[in-house]
């Protein structure tokens, strides 16, 4: 394979400074929500998998509350799906407007990238489980199992494997994972809506012009805010459009330019608020209500023998690094651009075996693409658990072979020799900085060599004779 053509611009370069702070926090929380999210993993595994506990946990799981007049007595485990990731999906919506209005996607040449690779990341896996299960005589209904990227996961094995990657990589799986989030929704809203009720649908769509209208005339308060928001997620429900949808656009409707006077926009406050609440409680619940899937050695050959379960661990593992990869290698190309000199397209094809951990959206998928067969959803679930797990072990492999390049590399972005907050890298092409450098190495010589005359006259005192 030749490298792509060379250019001035580069792929993978260094971002600028609002970026990298704001990736630096938005990741640092996606981290510690992964963390629980994994904890809550293995919790419901256990849960679901030791004799003593197992029917405990099926019955918990389906409990029902909810206020059946309103079509809304469900179960924990459709609570958890329905309204727990709702309020995931609204951060997602919040960030995909960032990205749009100040972010990588504001500019289209930025914006290839990342699209184009989430793309081919999501097609790849489709097209490998369609011709799995085409080949093997088996339902095709679940081909957009694998076609999800779980972030929080992703930077969970990041933060276990203890891998520092540079700030472009982060951003790019940061922003990689929005997109891909965005094609979840609409594959949910378009392929996994079945019968309409048009007057709860326009309920919501009502609902959300409310919404819109409220936001626009500045009113303020989140009493106003969360009941409405309660209203429009409830007649979406029953409108027969996944509910997660209304998280989706009351994100979007959120403005997330500051204006003047403004230390941050409504949709970065919020963000700031809502994003511990969907890292921290809702996810990692979906996880412990949803991933508790009985695992025996059978269960286990079955995901490696029946196509279903086989084309989805195919789709995340091979899938997902192939598109990802082939997408990034393509835009590249055919833009002209050119890597960065500091890193290899071994780099980028471990990003994109990581981006095969496809854990939250994929379980939701997976019960919606097979709810008349509740056996074929737990093995399904059991097969995204399985790929998910070996493609965190395949770039858990690759990215601990260039750590130590990684390590150098993050050490770099973030050194700040003169303390002033700002990364040196950041302001070498500023003559203050340089005046402050040449100041801070001066005091540092002066003290060497203060050290130095106070060694020497000690070790001459000490040769005289008593």
């Amino acid at each position: 394979m030749s490298a792509p053509h060379k250019s001035d611009r580069k792929v993978f370069g260094h971002l600028s400074l609002p970026e990298r702070n704001f990736v630096a926090e938005a990741l640092r929380t996606e981290t510690v929500g992964g963390m629980l999210l994994l904890l809550a993993a293995v919790a419901a595994l256990v849960w679901a998998n030791v004799p003593a506990l197992s029917h405990s946990y099926e019955t918990v799981r389906d409990v029902h509350i909810g206020p059946a007049a309103l079509g809304l007595d469900l179960s924990l485990e459709h609570w958890a799906a329905d309204g727990l990731l709702a309020v995931f999906f609204f951060v997602a919506g919040i960030e995909l407007k960032r990205e749009l209005v100040a972010g990588d996607l504001r500019d289209p040449k930025a914006a290839a990238l990342p699209v184009v690779a989430a793309v081919c990341g999501m097609a790849a896996p489709a097209l490998v489980y369609t011709l799995v299960t085409v080949v093997g005589d088996g339902s095709t209904a679940g081909w957009a199992v694998p076609t999800a990227t779980d972030i929080a996961f992703a930077l969970a094995v990041l933060a276990v494997i203890g891998t520092s990657l540079p700030g472009a990589l982060r951003a790019f799986l940061l922003t990689l994972a929005v997109v891909d989030d965005l094609l979840a929704i609409l594959i949910i809203a378009v392929f996994f809506t079945d019968d309409l009720n048009f007057a709860a649908l326009g309920g919501a769509v009502v609902g959300l012009a409310v919404f819109w209208l409220l936001l626009r005339k500045g009113v303020r308060g989140w009493y106003v805010y969360v009941p409405l928001a309660l209203v429009i997620w409830a007649l979406m429900y029953n409108s027969g459009i996944h509910s997660t949808i209304a998280g989706v656009a009351m994100g979007l409707m959120l403005r997330c330019t500051r204006r003047e006077g403004e230390e941050c926009s409504p949709g970065q406050h919020i963000e700031h608020l809502v994003r511990p609440l969907s890292a921290g409680l809702a996810v990692p619940l979906f996880a412990l209500l949803s991933a508790g899937v009985a695992v025996s050695g059978g269960a286990l050959g079955d995901v490696f023998t029946r196509p279903e379960t086989l084309g989805v661990v195919l789709g995340l593992v091979v899938g997902k690094a192939l598109g990802i990869f082939g997408g990034t290698w393509l835009t590249a190309r055919f833009t002209k651009a050119s890597l960065s000199e500091e890193l290899a397209w071994a780099d980028v094809f471990a990003v994109a075996s990581l981006a095969g951990i496809g854990f939250t959206v994929s379980l939701l998928i997976g019960e919606l693409a097979f709810t008349d067969d509740p056996l074929l959803t737990d093995e399904v679930k059991a097969a995204v658990l399985v790929g998910s797990l070996v493609a965190a072990v395949c770039s858990g492999v690759l990215l601990r072979m260039r750590n130590a390049k990684y390590r150098s590399l993050w050490e770099a972005e973030e050194r700040d020799e003169d303390l002033d907050g700002v990364p040196d890298i950041y302001e070498k092409g500023n003559p203050d900085y340089h005046l402050r450098m040449a100041a801070i190495h001066e005091k540092k010589a002066a003290e060497h060599r203060r050290l130095a005359e106070v060694a020497g006259g000690e070790g001459a005192e000490g040769e005289r004779p008593a």
